[in-house]
């Protein structure tokens, strides 16, 4: 136990030495904010594949999209593993949006054949927000020929919509992409989606919430596990969250917005809840208007991961294809202060991981990046769960200052101890 605990603490001595102020750990968001990953790479927006920057796994990068036709960026890919991307797209807070504007992501072989394509649109709330799709470059697909040889690949980004095609000078969007790889299998498995699963709604955990400040962006979000957790949201305020799951494993998640004193207009697709999976491919989403009165946006029920559901008709079941680090998304409309004033509203997320561990597939090499399908952490713990001591720190939420001289006042007891027995040794050389 005594080294147990003195690995804890200087295990937590070097985080507090490396880690930035709690609040840019956090990315803690305000309206219209992104937090994008700090160690992102810039890279340009090329109009045309020829020159096209290269994304390469395992990396963040931010760019720019103009909006007056698609940008091009460029994957240079072996002819065995399966390839992902994903783009996430930030309007200015005050961008105008209709319902039917949107990101669209696709990739495509040097031939100009299309591997994959996903659109994500604002939808009824018409608030400006990030807006993340994904593409893919599959190998293993049964009756697919194009894009599964080695080669360049390119990701094109692009607008959808009306105003896409109709604005004479759109406001550039931000951009952030990730790009991943997953290696094939050892050796050949089922080619067919699970026949079954259940696919009743799992009821919400409940209990006293947890606070549990949110990121502001994928890079910045915090670990939350099965539970009840709090927050506050302002209107046109994006909060991510992240929840491991491992293989064999199910989530389900409800977001509960509080009510006010004040009543207001009814505000369409208020408050919307997103899942999106270890890579950020969309997976499923709900909206909920608002008035003023508690109201709850609980997703639709998704199966446990599993390697096979990637070969599933529905994209829902075929994003949960993979363990890791699945994200919850959680958007409160701008519009909602027009009717209901600027100020923040309780919510409270109810989330639910149900179902054991299970062995995962037998790849024939490593993702990349390494931990990418790796479920870790989990119950809030930050990746701490297997030292009590850390993952108190972790689930209580204990200040940075308090942490810092339980540190070193860790340090400061095992200094002396050894300072006591070095005096030892030197008064009794024989013992």
């Amino acid at each position: 136990m005594r080294g147990r605990t003195g690995a804890a603490l200087l295990v937590l001595g070097i985080w507090l030495a490396s880690a930035p102020p709690a609040q840019a750990a956090t990315g803690t968001p305000g309206p219209g904010s992104y937090a994008y990953d700090p160690d992102a790479r810039t890279v340009a927006a090329a109009q045309g594949t020829g020159e096209a920057a290269a994304l390469a796994p395992a990396h963040s990068y931010r760019s720019t999209l103009t909006g007056k036709g698609p940008v091009y960026f460029r994957l240079d890919l072996d002819g065995t593993s399966n390839a992902y991307v994903s783009a996430t797209a930030v309007p200015p807070a005050n961008a105008e949006v209709s319902a039917s504007d949107g990101l669209k992501v696709s990739v495509q072989d040097a031939d100009g054949r299309s591997c994959s394509y996903d659109t994500e649109l604002f939808g009824a709330s018409r608030s400006p927000r990030p807006l993340t799709a994904w593409g893919a470059r599959e190998t293993g697909r049964a009756g697919r020929s194009a894009c599964r040889s080695a080669g360049v690949y390119y990701v094109v980004v692009e607008r959808a919509g009306r105003s896409a095609v109709t604005a004479s000078a759109p406001q550039p969007w931000a951009l952030e992409l990730t790009a991943a790889t997953e290696p094939p299998l050892a050796r050949p498995g089922p080619t067919s989606a699970p026949e079954a699963w259940d696919s009743a709604s799992a009821a919400p955990p409940a209990g006293t919430p947890a606070s549990r400040p949110a990121g502001a962006g994928f890079a910045t979000a915090p670990i939350v596990g099965d539970g009840v957790w709090q927050s506050a949201v302002h209107p046109g305020q994006t909060l991510y969250y992240k929840v491991p799951v491992d293989w064999g494993q199910r989530l389900s998640a409800t977001a509960e917005l509080g009510s006010t004193a004040e009543r207001g207009d009814y505000t369409a697709g208020a408050l919307e809840l997103a899942l999106f999976n270890p890579v950020r491919g969309p997976v499923t989403d709900v909206g909920v208007g608002y008035d003023g009165t508690q109201k709850s946006a609980a997703l639709p029920p998704v199966p446990p991961v599993a390697y096979r559901n990637r070969y599933a008709v529905r994209d829902t079941v075929g994003a949960m294809r993979f363990a890791g680090s699945y994200y919850l998304v959680v958007h409160l409309a701008t519009r909602v202060a027009d009717r209901l004033g600027p100020g923040a509203l309780p919510l409270t997320l109810r989330v639910r991981v149900d179902g054991e561990p299970q062995a995962g597939p037998d790849y024939a090499g490593q993702s990349s990046p390494g931990d990418l399908f790796r479920a870790t952490g989990g119950n809030g713990g930050g990746g701490t769960s297997g030292d009590p001591l850390l993952r108190g720190v972790a689930v209580g939420g204990i200040g940075t200052g308090t942490l810092l001289l339980a540190v070193l006042g860790g340090w400061t007891v095992l200094a002396r101890r050894r300072a006591g027995q070095m005096r030892a040794r030197a008064q009794n050389p024989t013992a």
